[in-house]
């Protein structure tokens, strides 16, 4: 596969693209309380007087989420800081408390890192600048207050790692590939447990354009997007209009913006919220409540020895064992659950190239139209198996395997060979049967056989197709094609 971090030119602009991705951890408490993170509690009902920054409140670092942002800089092939700074962000908004929010600036404790993904067939890089622990701040309700605006501060307090990319994508595809990849990674980690729903995933992305060679241009921010396909279409709505700026003879002015997909006659449009701040807006600072974030040596490697298998670990030795094609073992990993998925059908059938055709191509096409994740799919991964192993061992055709796999996710029945039998689809395996067959066949398209011993491919793909016929199906194709062959000459 060949490496590249380039897209193609949109009316003759090269798209820049950075992400900063929030990821909420998944500890059962706060990041500086023990407050708990459980989603949808009654308003307010979550926020101690930690969170709430009442006089004489001090944080307390939790372990948790330290762990948790080892975890994922092990995992990236990042340099985790041995010691690590809090910092106070300055703004001011209603549902932050504080005033402030407890972040991390100079200092991350997560700083560079790799994540690799594909697009169509082609091997991407994203380099990543840092990864940083901070808290969240509460939420604002506009819909349940006419004229007013409610306040509430569950959320606040708790504990996000907020992962920053250099701007090395190049277009949408790669932007919305690269949040698949990383909210796969977080999820595989068990660092956050990737509801995009319930705001445990979120994406901000950071757009440009420039003419080819050219600086980079003035970037906008478009801000928490909640899923794969509405960043997607936000950064290809901000490209268009950043062009059609320019070519206008506007300038780009650094802002955040919004995403409204039901915007512009149902196209989606982004708008400007503000102008973007710069870091010294925010006025950081470290923060005298908390000391410095100090991770001994040895912690960081009893956090990597602890280490579940990464995905591309995995994938690596999924084509080492079972001979998959890079992209196929790619694809069998993208999640804890494909890659259980996969061994589980393979150990039934033996057959690893066969169960990564069919989960990437019946079964990924099923679970797609009905909304399913693979492991709440009415065909579970032994029952595959043993489809798949029919197949193998010439019972049934792959024809005759669709009919089955159909019947199988429509509830008709669990066993696979039950349903062989009562649909009658067990293939015609007798060669004496076959042979008489065939005899009758040729007798019978005797103008047939004369055109293909005259040259005539067609006739002998006529003559297969009429066997077929004759056996309902039944006969297995490729022995019909020898068997046809030899008694040609």
């Amino acid at each position: 596969m060949t490496t590249t971090a380039t897209g193609k030119l949109i009316r003759g602009y090269e798209v820049v693209i950075g992400l900063e991705t929030h990821a909420q951890l998944s500890t059962h408490s706060k990041i500086f309380s023990g407050s708990s993170t459980q989603f949808g509690a009654d308003p307010n009902t979550q926020a101690s007087p930690v969170d709430l920054a009442l006089p004489g409140t001090l944080p307390v670092m939790n372990r948790g989420a330290v762990e948790r942002a080892i975890r994922f800089g092990v995992a990236v092939g990042a340099r985790v800081a041995h010691q690590s700074i809090f910092a106070r962000k300055n703004y001011f908004y209603p549902d932050l408390p504080k005033g402030y929010q407890i972040s991390q600036y100079e200092t991350p404790v997560v700083q560079g890192g790799v994540v690799e993904f594909f697009v169509g067939e082609v091997l991407h890089r994203v380099n990543l600048t840092r990864a940083h622990l901070e808290e969240d701040a509460g939420k604002s309700l506009h819909e349940d207050y006419a004229g007013q605006t409610g306040i509430d501060l569950n959320r606040a307090g708790t504990p996000l790692l907020e992962i920053v990319t250099e701007p090395d994508m190049r277009s949408s595809a790669e932007a919305a590939e690269y949040a698949k990849t990383l909210h796969a990674l977080v999820v595989w980690l068990g660092i956050c447990d990737g509801n995009m729903q319930e705001g445990s995933f979120r994406c901000d992305a950071n757009v440009s354009v420039r003419k080819p060679g050219a600086p980079y241009g003035t970037r906008r921010e478009i801000k928490n997007l909640n899923s794969f396909k509405f960043l997607q279409q936000a950064i290809d709505c901000e490209v268009q209009w950043q062009i059609d700026l320019i070519e206008d003879g506007g300038a780009v002015q650094q802002a955040t913006a919004l995403f409204n997909p039901n915007g512009n006659g149902g196209r989606g449009e982004t708008r400007a919220m503000r102008s973007k701040e710069e870091a010294h807006d925010y006025r950081y600072f470290p923060d005298p409540d908390l000391p410095p974030l100090v991770i001994a040596p040895e912690w960081i490697e009893q956090v990597r020895a602890a280490m579940p298998e990464l995905p591309r670990a995995m994938a690596e030795r999924f084509q080492r064992e079972h001979g998959l094609p890079e992209y196929d073992a790619l694809a069998v990993t993208q999640s804890k659950a494909h890659a259980a998925y996969f061994e589980a059908a393979t150990a039934r059938c033996q057959a690893p190239k066969l169960v990564a055709n069919w989960m990437m191509g019946e079964l990924a096409r099923r679970l797609n139209a009905d909304g399913l994740v693979i492991d709440h799919g009415p065909v579970d991964a032994a029952t595959l198996g043993a489809l798949i192993a029919r197949i193998g061992d010439s019972t049934i055709s792959n024809n005759g395997a669709r009919q089955i796999f159909d019947a199988l996710w429509a509830g008709e029945s669990t066993d696979v060979d039950a349903l062989i039998e009562s649909k009658g689809l067990r293939q015609l395996n007798d060669t004496g049967e076959l042979d008489r067959l065939l005899d009758e066949l040729l007798a019978a398209n005797a103008k047939s056989v004369e055109e293909y011993r005259a040259g005539k491919e067609k006739a002998f793909n006529a003559l297969v197709g009429q066997a077929m016929k004759a056996t309902k199906g039944k006969a297995n194709p490729a022995q019909v094609t020898e068997l046809l062959k030899k008694k040609l000459g």
